[in-house]
């Protein structure tokens, strides 16, 4: 399939089975779809947890009851880049972590396949640790941009200390004017750059004429406005409305967090449904409201403690004689519907996200650009292991 047909194919079944994963767990006390109900509640919740994070494990189990979902396993899957990883000296990953430093060093070798042995301009580049490995690589020179300085600083001390031909400048890439960093003769990189951060990225690149971009997407709906803004032609024909809440499911497979994290996150879940129960039971309101975040330091102490911080950010007055165990109880039943709505809605989650790729893959190409869409790592590694490749 072209870009353009792969895009066209995953956009009828995302619309399609909208009803599944375009919608908010907290809302429902009970499952939103009847003929899921016997599925669902055949899973005790360890089998929920075990479930989420195998995505394979997801389509074959929902695949004969949710209509198309052969389909969209087929459509996310996207070719590896299986390289060698380059070898570096320890003090190119001096102060980074293993697995970043694993990230950096699969996305070194996607990206070199392609190399042009061009200059590198490197976006969003926090400390240049990208750029100090490409120009031990034999980039010819790089620019890195970050908004902070003391990073700036920071990376360009390692650069000097290192002998790398590499320079820095401060900016703040959404309100800057960065026209002057782009080069037609230069590769684009950008790993990880968030939301509107890495579509100022394409955007600026493009209209250079860059030889080559190379970047990996990250945190779609940062820097956003709450209703998506396509850029590529076929997505602003599509039907889909998608909003920051739908573009947060793209992210929602994770690394697997230490069980501490997660036994704080279960109980934050519980806790802050818990009030929602209490709040529509004094406040007759039917529809889930939430609450802010708050240090995780607060889930420790009792639910009692966490109604009155709640309420008080509410505005609400909690009266005497609360029995505080019967609505953690309904939290903790109402916590076990809203895990079985999040598997379903994850189902969909790898297909917003490469929904969301192509979008940008298909507006590079629009741009006049040969563009390819790829993994460069293992998910083990992180799940944001997409890569663009674009070639003026």
């Amino acid at each position: 399939m072209t870009l353009a047909e792969h895009f066209a194919a995953l956009d009828a079944l995302l619309f399609s089975t909208r009803q599944y994963w375009q919608c908010t767990a907290f809302d429902f006390d009970d499952l939103p779809w009847p003929e899921l109900a016997d599925l669902l509640w055949a899973l005790d919740d360890q089998q929920v947890s075990e479930l989420d994070a195998d995505q394979q494990a997801l389509y074959r189990y929902f695949a004969e009851v949710i209509e198309g979902i052969d389909q969209l396993a087929q459509l996310c899957e996207l070719p590896t880049i299986n390289l060698a990883r380059t070898e570096f000296p320890f003090w190119i990953s001096n102060g980074i972590k293993g697995r970043k430093f694993e990230q950096l060093q699969d996305f070194v070798a996607a990206i070199s396949q392609q190399s042009l042995n061009q200059p590198v301009l490197e976006w969003c580049a926090g400390k240049g640790h990208l750029g100090r490995m490409l120009a031990f690589n034999g980039a010819p020179r790089v620019h890195s941009i970050e908004l902070q300085q003391h990073l700036c600083d920071q990376g360009q001390h390692s650069a000097t200390q290192q002998q790398l031909a590499m320079q820095f400048s401060q900016a703040d890439v959404l309100t800057d004017d960065t026209d002057d960093f782009f080069e037609s003769q230069q590769h684009a990189v950008a790993l990880h750059a968030c939301g509107r951060l890495h579509q100022t990225f394409m955007q600026q690149a493009s209209k250079a004429k860059t030889q080559q971009i190379s970047f990996s997407p990250c945190c779609y709906h940062l820097f956003t406005d709450n209703a998506y803004q396509a850029m590529s032609e076929p997505a602003k024909q599509s039907q889909l409305a998608l909003t920051h809440r739908d573009l947060k499911l793209a992210l929602q497979e994770t690394v697997t967090a230490p069980s501490r994290v997660d036994k704080v996150r279960k109980t934050e879940v519980e806790w802050r449904l818990g009030f929602d129960a209490l709040r529509k039971t004094l406040t007759g309101e039917m529809h889930y409201v939430s609450v802010p975040s708050v240090n995780k330091a607060i889930f420790s102490d009792s639910f009692s403690s966490f109604c009155f911080w709640a309420a008080e950010k509410k505005s609400l007055h909690l009266p005497e004689g609360i029995d505080y165990n019967k609505f953690l109880e309904i939290g903790k039943k109402r916590k076990r519907v809203t895990e079985r709505v999040e598997l379903v809605r994850h189902v969909f989650r790898r297909a917003i996200e490469v929904w969301l790729v192509l979008d940008r893959a298909l507006y590079l190409q629009q741009q006049g650009y040969q563009v390819t869409v790829s993994t460069f790592c293992e998910k083990q590694l992180t799940p944001r292991n997409i890569l663009i490749q674009a070639n003026y």
